[in-house]
């Protein structure tokens, strides 16, 4: 509260939270807007009969609710995430994506160059697959009984995938706007965002009632009390370091003497933050996504929605623990490498107190992360796997507002923009004691 108040006191920082609020406001507008050509009426229906926590609940809950809606903004941020990781992940594929990694600055917005062009290239692919998908009935889970698109020629659904693509394209435009002239990372404040619009009122409606009168202010009590212990834990996690000691030698450089000083290396608990609980249920979504178009009277299907639909089947549990798991080291070895690291610390003239520099860094690093690894991996199993287990202890069916990936995304977001919220006041408080303490001495 402290920052945020400071905050406000700056006309410079005052300026930049208002513009992202503005940029807020318009992007809830843009999830109510449907797009031409669907039937709002028919939507809304079919909205109140279904519910779901597979993929496509997953992208539902990032898009604000957008997507159920069939809106302009109906893909959300999704197309743009996924391009993200893919783009990382190639980096260990195509060596001209690493190099250009390495380039620093230039090569990175090249990179994201390539990021923006697959952007555009998912939202084609994915506003396709829901169009589909909704004018199929698969969408909302069969639930729906009218006809979400009433015309389905081709040249409906051409300006119906432009439409779509091209609010993801301004989605994307929006948030690189709030990463430029407002506070915090763009993408992470509108996932901040769509999150909360959705969860707040689904947890109200567990202890008032859709209605007023069918609430559990029990159930209301038990699940906030959970929530804010998960916080307060998630948010304890997500700050843990492990400080690695680091001794610069001294050198000299001409009659200038540099190094000699100690710093540390700090490493996260959780270095691969929220991506193995998002690429674990989007993995397991696939096969239902699948089952979906097949006979139900068929045994695979007949499988799949028994044991994979549900969360809370035992098969969905094992896998899912498995894959974020996987995944935990997985995308932890892309993001950091330790032999790059131990060669720049070499190169710098740095090193471990009692570890030689070169291989044998590398090797000790290595070993760190394996073991914060593995933490790392308890951690999110236990943070993931709660919300299965309150919904099978109260019996909520699929009506818990949050999961395991919504908390984390609470708690990670929130206090990077605190963080960066913070560091923007401390700097323009710098700049106006040197301004200060200059005109003093001029005067």
């Amino acid at each position: 509260m402290r920052t945020l108040i400071q905050a406000f006191r700056t006309k410079e920082l005052r300026n930049k939270i208002l513009f992202v609020l503005g940029i807020i406001i318009v992007y809830r507008i843009g999830s109510f807007i449907p797009t031409p050509g669907v039937d709002y009426k028919v939507v809304q229906q079919c909205i109140t009969s279904t519910g779901s926590e597979d993929f496509i609940g997953l992208v539902n809950l990032f898009s604000g609710g957008a997507l159920l809606q069939l809106s302009i903004f109906a893909l959300g941020i999704m197309p743009y995430i996924t391009a993200s990781i893919v783009v990382q992940l190639l980096r260990v594929v195509i060596p001209r994506f690493e190099a250009l990694h390495k380039e620093g600055q230039s090569g990175e917005a090249k990179l994201t160059q390539y990021t923006r062009y697959m952007t555009i290239g998912l939202a084609v692919l994915q506003s396709t697959t829901i169009l589909v998908t909704a004018r199929s009935g698969a969408l909302f889970n069969y639930a729906c009984t009218g006809q979400v698109i009433p015309d389905s020629s081709p040249w409906n659904l051409i300006v119906m995938i432009l439409i779509m693509t091209g609010g993801t394209g301004l989605i994307m435009w929006m948030a690189e706007l709030i990463t430029e002239k407002g506070i915090g990372n763009g993408m992470s404040v509108l996932i901040f965002m769509s999150i909360c619009s959705g969860f707040l009122p689904q947890l109200w409606a567990i202890g008032w009632g859709t209605t007023g009168k069918n609430g559990n202010w029990t159930k209301f009590g038990i699940i906030t009390g959970v929530l804010i212990v998960i916080l307060v834990f998630v948010v304890y996690v997500e700050l843990a370091q492990r400080r690695i000691p680091v001794q610069y030698t001294r050198r000299m450089i001409g009659r200038k003497q540099y190094g000699g000083s100690s710093t540390y290396l700090p490493l996260k608990i959780n270095m691969s933050g929220v991506i193995p609980p998002i690429f674990a249920s989007s993995i397991l979504a696939i096969p239902t996504l699948i089952a979906q178009f097949g006979n139900t009277e068929q045994s695979w299907v007949s499988w799949i929605n028994t044991n994979l639909a549900s969360t809370t089947s035992v098969w969905y549990i094992c896998l899912y623990a498995l894959m974020i798991v996987f995944f935990c080291f997985f995308y932890t070895s892309i993001t950091f490498n330790p032999d790059e690291t131990a060669d720049n610390m070499k190169e710098y003239g740095g090193f471990i107190p009692g570890i030689r520099a070169g291989r044998a860094t590398s090797q000790y690093l290595n070993y760190v992360m394996n073991r914060l690894n593995t933490v790392g991996a308890v951690y999110l199993l236990f943070v993931a796997l709660i919300p299965t287990v309150l919904i099978m202890s109260l019996k909520l069916g699929t009506k818990l507002p949050f999961g395991g990936t919504t908390i984390l995304i609470i708690a990670g977001v929130g206090l990077d923009t605190l963080r960066q919220a913070k560091a923007q006041t401390e700097q323009f408080q710098y700049a106006g004691f040197l301004f200060e303490d200059t005109d003093h001495k001029e005067g």
